[in-house]
């Protein structure tokens, strides 16, 4: 630990290929100031946009967000140099964009084709081939965006019980029980959102008992009660991520919460922004106090430094990461620092 109490991490950085992204990127984290040096690149993967790491961080999993979208398990052994454990993995699904690991399964969200696919994971971390794909029905208000399903994000709750799937296209959040002899999802329940708001991904507030829904279409955050005794999800309130007077459309992409659950950020494609919001003690009353700029263009990701006091936005039209300390007082972001991403749509940490 330095003098900051932060340690000396990995960052890795996904991008789009096809936009003249270099794959995969290992990054230095310096302990003081939390910038970031890339050491290494790695184009194994195609369009890796979103990466996840095991639980014990010897293994980066990323999606492959192609039509006919695969998933890929880099061992990592040497921390900057992620080798593939295999082959990449059709996932049965069109154009992942999100992962997320459960147990001894991999969940992937296959935005094209409106599903969600569970890959079994082998004890090297090496991944096989689906073995359920649940497919969404249904359609929203938005033709243009909305005509039928499109999962976006996949999230086990706290508890490892359950599955939540985030579906912009049918405005709602579909429910899964994890079996729990063998972890498969079996199809639990749906909650609706508000007609038209895109739900594009989720984080749960460190108590486990509220979920936080970033809308992509009309750029707000549902607070939700989550009951992990019956896999019941309730909406209860929605706020704007948008100070009046923004563009329209914005475009939020990422929420992320702070780890003592008193700040919300969000990060607002349309505007260039990032917003921060702050809770009440209980986790609801999301209030919008700022937004700042988001250092470059497009923030597609933003991710918070596991041992806090940053933010960090991948700024996909840009291309870069844009770091940020956070004022402890008042939750607001300040920009430190940038590199050179290209293409960049997603940051994680080891």
């Amino acid at each position: 630990m330095t003098a900051t109490g932060r340690r000396e991490r990995r960052a890795y950085i996904g991008s789009f290929t096809r936009a003249g992204g270099p794959g995969i990127t290992v990054a230095h984290v310096d302990g003081e100031t939390g910038a970031l040096t890339p050491v290494h690149s790695t184009a194994v993967a195609a369009d890796p946009s979103f990466l996840a790491l095991s639980d014990d961080g010897n293994v980066l999993y990323a999606v492959g967000e192609t039509e006919g979208g695969t998933a890929t398990a880099f061992s990592l052994a040497d921390p900057d140099r992620p080798e593939p454990l295999g082959p990449a993995v059709p996932v049965e699904g069109d154009a992942p964009t999100h992962l997320a690991l459960a147990g001894a399964w991999l969940f992937t969200a296959n935005y094209r084709s409106g599903s969600v696919s569970a890959l079994p994971v082998a004890g090297d971390g090496s991944l096989g081939a689906p073995k359920a794909v649940l497919r969404h029905q249904g359609s929203g208000p938005v033709a243009a965006r909305q005509a039928g399903p499109h999962a976006h994000a996949v999230a086990p709750d706290p508890t490892g019980r359950w599955l939540l799937a985030v579906d912009l296209g049918t405005d709602s959040v579909h429910l899964s029980a994890l079996d729990p002899a063998t972890g498969e999802p079996v199809p639990h329940g749906e909650t609706r959102l508000r007609p038209g708001s895109g739900p594009r991904t989720l984080v749960f507030h460190p108590n486990g008992d509220r979920t936080y829904v970033l809308n992509e279409l009309d750029a707000t955050v549902t607070v939700c009660r989550w009951d992990a005794g019956s896999g019941a999800l309730e909406p209860l309130e929605t706020t704007s991520v948008v100070t009046a007077g923004a563009p329209d459309p914005t475009y939020p992409s990422t929420p992320v919460l702070s780890a003592d659950g008193r700040f919300l950020w969000a990060a607002n494609r349309g505007d260039d922004t990032l917003a921060t919001l702050t809770l009440d003690p209980s986790g609801d009353g999301p209030r919008l106090i700022s937004t700042v700029s988001c250092g470059g263009h497009w923030p597609r990701h933003l991710a918070a430094h596991p041992d806090g006091g940053l933010l960090y936005a991948a700024n996909e039209r840009s291309g870069d990461i844009t770091w940020f300390a956070v004022d402890p007082g008042t939750g607001i972001p300040e920009r430190a620092g940038s590199v050179a991403a290209p293409a960049a749509s997603c940051v994680v940490f080891r």
